[in-house]
């Protein structure tokens, strides 16, 4: 138990465990690369130490899927001090031609694995190249259904964030957006690098503070100067933009950096992980005893939230994050998609191994 909760706290945390839309879920539910970086290379990165921490949620705020707090042991490695830029995206494009997950159409061969049989074809419409969009709404809605916000937006992809008509011009220091897990796994082959496992991104974004409930402390988030790029406002209707950025993504490095100098590792954007989910993890990792050694994630995904769809962790909360919704820019915060979806508000960062 974690204390006593008010109706009001129950509600609020209801809310905040709705899940993110996947793309296969969103169409279910309408119905290596070549390496030319040379592997001691690090620039832009820095050096986090080894480490013993208490994994998970250490108050009542966290999510069912955040306990219990189980014990962890990562080794030293290298992060990326920001998320992966549009900038550097670009330059992994140009080099390899690589084409991104929301230019690709759906696979209905595949999609229909994941369905009952006899299950029709979506329409074209559906399957057509598309990610998705965040719009607000025109007033207060029910915050457990995500579709009130979310919508799949044909032609938004990473160049184009919002839809066809949107542009990452004068953006080239944003985090690139729209790419899916597999796009990330691509960049970080190509790059020499590899996308960091939970463990590691949670000990990183700690920065060295002991059971504290922030990257950067306790302090709450509406308190003192702006800490992240996230929602001031009423979500999903009103954002009032007290940092300057309408629910839009901000430039690297606008916020102060943690205790082991990384950018934005709360807010901004929702960074992709290399564990698969399953909401029971932390459960199976405690039962186990003991300090588990630089874990690595479940074998396979279950998510109980729309079960049959294979899942990837997500870290760090994003510009659309705020305090009456999901306030994940918590350093134990959780969340999951699927690995071929890509959203307006969801990018990544890298890591590479000490040798």
């Amino acid at each position: 138990m974690h204390g006593q909760l008010s109706q009001r706290q129950k509600d609020s945390l209801a809310a905040c465990h709705v899940p993110l839309p996947s793309k296969r879920g969103f169409v279910k539910a309408n119905l290596a690369q070549t390496n030319p970086i040379k592997s001691s290379v690090v620039q832009g990165m820095k050096k986090i130490p080894a480490g013993i921490f208490d994994m998970g949620a250490h108050d009542e705020k966290g999510r069912t899927d955040e306990y219990p707090v189980h014990r962890v042991a990562v080794k030293s490695f290298w992060m990326d001090e920001t998320e992966v830029t549009n900038a550097q995206f670009a330059a992994f494009v140009a080099a390899t031609a690589y084409v991104t997950t929301a230019e690709k159409a759906i696979s209905w061969e595949e999609l229909k694995k994941q369905v009952p049989a006899g299950t029709p074809r979506p329409p074209d419409s559906l399957l057509a190249p598309s990610s998705l969009v965040f719009v607000p709404t025109t007033g207060p809605v029910n915050l457990v259904d995500y579709s009130q916000w979310w919508q799949f937006v044909r032609g938004a992809d990473w160049r184009h964030p919002e839809g066809p008509l949107s542009s990452i011009v004068g953006k080239e220091n944003h985090p690139v957006v729209q790419v899916s897990w597999d796009d990330a796994q691509a960049y970080a082959r190509w790059a020499g690098k590899r996308l960091p496992t939970e463990a590691e991104w949670e000990w990183a974004a700690r920065g060295g503070l002991k059971n504290l409930e922030f990257p950067w402390g306790s302090e709450a988030i509406e308190s003192g100067m702006f800490k992240a790029n996230t929602w001031q406002g009423k979500f999903p209707y009103k954002d009032e933009a007290k940092d300057g950025y309408l629910h839009t993504t901000a430039p690297v490095k606008q916020y102060a950096a943690n205790g082991f100098g990384l950018y934005d590792i709360a807010g901004n954007v929702w960074e992709w992980c290399f564990d698969n989910y399953r909401h029971d993890y932390y459960a199976t990792l405690k039962k186990k005893g003991g300090v588990s050694q630089n874990p690595k994630g479940p074998t396979n995904s279950h998510d109980p939230d729309e079960p049959g769809i294979p899942k990837k962790v997500m870290r760090g909360g994003s510009f659309l994050c705020n305090d009456s919704y999901c306030a994940s820019y918590r350093s134990s915060a959780r969340m999951k998609s699927s690995p071929d979806s890509g959203l307006m508000h969801t990018g990544f960062r890298c890591v590479k191994d000490v040798r």
